[in-house]
């Protein structure tokens, strides 16, 4: 009898695709077929995104694409996995007839039955509270072969006014410091040469379990029983910045001198009104101890324009803000009215217009401000980790430790001999184009 093809549609963040890669594992060792070609596929699981209305939108139309296979081609069923198909199971049954089943963040262990259903041409549907959820679990790494994540927790327990995440991903809780040893010394062996340890809130990591923040105990025993040489620590909260924290960063020469620490506003009132924990002055201390005690630290950062109840002063004082922040790398993104937050019946919400006309000044600031940065490069040689070759532009491509995967920048550079994917090189800047770099091999 031939083998069941499934096909594979990630979407969303990183810890989605966590998820995806423990799925993908779930169904290669049931022996199920797994195919990159959508058109070869018997089923298609869409693990969707449900964190804002844009990511919504493109879980549905991924959906929608998705079904056309099922009236044209061979295509027998569809299953929606992830965020929105925890959150909004009802709607999908109600209002995605193309869909077959449905499988919540909190019952991807259940994936093989809801294909096994599918298969049968039965309908099936597994929304189980997340905190049932048994964390970690084999993976197909999705990423390039030098490059993966480690989640080490799930869920939230922040409760900005915002965020819809703790609705659709339940509490915090961390894995255990062995397990996730363990999982990196098996990604070691596969490969992979940089690991982005990824959560909700990194910085929360081990409150649950341990009573105290262990994220530099958890560094320090993964340097201690690996040899990865780049690590990188991604969604660190700036209330969480321990002085343990900042040591670790400026004494272990294997944990990247880069930082991702959301902000999301410096206006006071807005963020008591975003519940961020800490204040304008908790960000503007994390920033300085950071800074002072790791020099050429890389500080990423995100910004969140038109929440309800911004004004024009408040804005202004963000702006302001980036100015004399001089945020390394930087992203902003409109408020999102999300059903079922805080912020969503709050008084003082902003016009759609207005959001995108906030949006485009501050980037516009940031880009001046990523323009100069990257101009100081020129003439510098940076550490570079090859990701390929672009034969039509005839020419390498890569990242240094200041840029994070598939968020940040690129360094482009020539070469004088041929160079594997995964390989590290000392490439010589000499052009800065908007976000990227360019230079040549040494």
């Amino acid at each position: 009898m031939e083998k069941v093809k499934v096909g594979f549609i990630s979407l969303g963040c990183p810890k989605n695709q966590v998820d995806t890669e423990v799925m993908l594992s779930l169904l290669h060792e049931a022996g199920y077929e797994l195919t990159g070609e959508d058109i070869e596929a018997d089923i298609i699981i869409v693990n969707t995104c449900a964190f804002i209305e844009s990511a919504k939108r493109e879980s549905i139309d991924s959906i929608l694409d998705v079904a056309w296979l099922k009236k044209h081609r061979n295509l027998k069923g569809i299953v929606a996995c992830g965020c929105m198909a925890q959150r909004y199971a009802d709607e999908i049954e109600r209002e995605l007839p193309e869909v077959d089943a449905i499988v919540g963040t909190g019952s991807i262990h259940d994936i093989v039955k809801a294909v096994e259903a599918v298969a049968r041409g039965e309908r099936f549907r597994s929304t189980k509270p997340n905190e049932q959820l048994r964390l970690g679990g084999d993976r197909i790494i999705t990423t390039p072969s030098y490059f993966a994540y480690l989640k080490i927790a799930e869920g939230c327990d922040n409760r900005c006014t915002y965020c819809a995440i703790p609705l659709i991903r339940g509490s915090f809780r961390s894995r255990p410091i062995e397990e996730l040893v363990e999982e990196a010394r098996v990604l070691e062996s596969l490969g992979v040469k940089e690991l982005a340890l990824i959560a909700q809130d990194t910085t929360r990591y081990g409150l649950d379990i341990y009573g105290e923040y262990r994220l530099a105990e958890l560094i320090r025993k993964i340097t201690a029983e690996t040899t990865i040489p780049w690590i990188r620590l991604m969604y660190c909260y700036p209330d969480k910045i321990t002085d343990e924290l900042v040591a670790e960063m400026r004494d272990n020469d294997r944990l990247l001198k880069y930082i991702d620490l959301p902000i999301q506003h410096i206006s006071d009132k807005i963020l008591s009104a975003m519940n961020r924990h800490g204040g304008s002055e908790t960000i503007r201390s994390a920033i300085k101890r950071l800074r002072e005690a790791v020099p050429g630290i890389i500080i990423r950062s995100t910004a969140i324009v038109g929440f309800p109840g911004e004004t024009r002063a408040d804005f202004g004082e963000l702006c302001e803000f980036i100015k004399e922040a001089r945020f390394d790398r930087f992203g902003a993104f409109t408020y999102s009215r999300e059903e079922g937050t805080p912020a969503y019946s709050m008084t003082g919400q902003v016009s759609e217009k207005e959001k995108q006309r906030r949006l485009d000044r501050l980037m516009a600031i940031q880009l001046d401000i990523h323009e100069e940065n990257n101009r100081a490069l020129i003439g510098r040689t940076l550490k570079v980790l090859c990701e390929g070759y672009d034969a039509a532009a005839g020419i390498y491509f890569g990242r240094s430790y200041a840029d994070a995967p598939e968020i940040d920048g690129k360094v482009f550079f020539t070469s004088d001999r041929r160079l594997s994917e995964g390989e590290f090189i000392d490439v010589e800047i000499s052009e800065a184009v908007d976000y990227d770099l360019r230079g040549k091999k040494v």
